[in-house]
């Protein structure tokens, strides 16, 4: 069936969802369960056990490879256990080149805890594919990026990385949590994997953590797929419904996402208050071009720089009324957060002014509330603010 589902909110709704065998339910079952009987030693109906396979996690998995474009899906506890999951393809002594715009849960695995196996990294503005292609090394493994980045939403050619990486035999692994499948496919921009943190616009709803790979090669996959099983991060099937679940609305949702932030932005830069607005949707943000080209729109997420400073940042993310002060993003509610302690407290204050993130950022989670209200509750936020 999936073979002949051309469209992405046909196989959002379809893809890996086939009526349940057993009683016609037209919706994916939760199998809760740990094991599963079998006929006779070594005979089975493919489950064994439900670290190694849940047919919830399953149809999951069969619908965001679909999504993304890739023969294999694997789904993760959470995101971060995705993008650990994907580290496993480097090893002792190799080396692996970072976009150094990168978020801050990344930076910290990367610094604090694969370092100390012996994994080397190298830090780049990869913006610029010449100073990616300068740190490449023979003993380079992974070329590792995101686009749009966190949170200052610049835009990194996957395409020119793809190539820097195939030639160095290397894997290029695009984190596209911020641009989902529904805006960009990295795969068919040569990218070799694709990482999720479901958790966000997958599952769209702030009430599920989850994280996500999707890979065409199957021996990426079955590498993948060992590591996974060996290590155990696996979502529960209850947490792999409710990704399921908001991934059928993802495409709905990413439109309006799309739409409320455009206008948002468009609205934050006729605030005084306001020093700089970050979206890729303007026509003279660096990274426009390359958006306009690899991606299909420009996502939900508005960066802004207040004129006030920290204290300016600090009081408007305190005043908001409608956007709510916390962490993560990709929700059908609009959040608001300080990047500086909160998504990118594991950078140095020097490495964070680096990236250009100072402590009058803001970042801004455009949700599914009529743009108004949205544009209202800023407006008087940042007013007060600068009281």
């Amino acid at each position: 069936m999936t073979g002949r589902m051309r469209g992405f909110q046909t196989r959002a709704i379809h893809a890996g969802q086939e009526p349940d065998p057993s009683t016609g339910a037209t919706i994916v079952p939760v199998y809760q369960t740990a094991t599963y009987t079998q006929e006779a030693i070594g005979e089975n109906r493919g489950y064994v056990y439900a670290r190694s396979g849940n047919p919830t996690r399953t149809a999951l998995e069969h619908c965001l490879a679909s999504l993304e474009g890739g023969r294999f899906g694997l789904a993760y506890g959470s995101g971060m256990a995705a993008i650990t999951g994907a580290m496993a393809l480097v090893g002792a002594g190799e080396h692996v080149v970072v976009a150094d715009d990168l978020y801050g849960g990344s930076h910290r695995l990367f610094t604090s805890v694969l370092n100390r196996y012996d994994v080397r990294f190298t830090y780049v503005d990869a913006t610029d594919p010449d100073e990616v292609a300068k740190v490449v090394r023979p003993e380079t493994r992974i070329v590792w990026i995101e686009s749009p980045t966190n949170p200052m939403l610049r835009l990194v050619d996957i395409s020119a990385c793809a190539e820097i990486a195939a030639h160095a035999g290397a894997v290029l692994v695009v984190d596209n949590t911020f641009a989902t499948p529904f805006l960009q496919n990295p795969l068919a921009l040569g990218a070799h994997v694709v990482v999720h943190s479901t958790t966000k616009y997958v599952g769209g709803h702030s009430d599920v953590i989850g994280g996500a790979i999707v890979v065409d090669d199957e021996g990426l996959a079955d590498k993948l797929r060992f590591h996974r099983n060996a290590t155990g991060g696996i979502p529960g099937p209850w947490d792999a419904w409710l990704v399921l679940r908001g991934a059928k609305t993802l495409a709905v949702r990413m439109r309006e996402h799309e739409k409320n932030a455009s206008q948002l932005a468009a609205f934050l830069r006729t605030q005084r208050g306001v020093a700089r607005v970050h979206y890729p949707g303007f026509p003279d943000h660096p990274g426009h071009a390359i958006a306009a080209r690899q991606m299909r729109g420009f996502g939900g997420i508005v960066t802004i720089d207040l004129a006030g400073g920290e204290a300016a940042a600090r009081e408007l993310c305190r005043k908001t009324r409608i956007f709510s002060l916390g962490e993560s993003l990709g929700g059908v509610e609009s959040l608001i957060g300080y990047p500086w302690t909160m998504s990118h407290a594991a950078f140095s204050d020097e490495e964070k002014l680096r990236k250009g993130i100072t402590k009058a950022t803001i970042r801004l989670s455009v949700g599914l509330e009529d743009a108004e209200d949205l544009c209202d509750d800023l407006a008087r936020a940042i007013a007060a603010s600068g009281d």
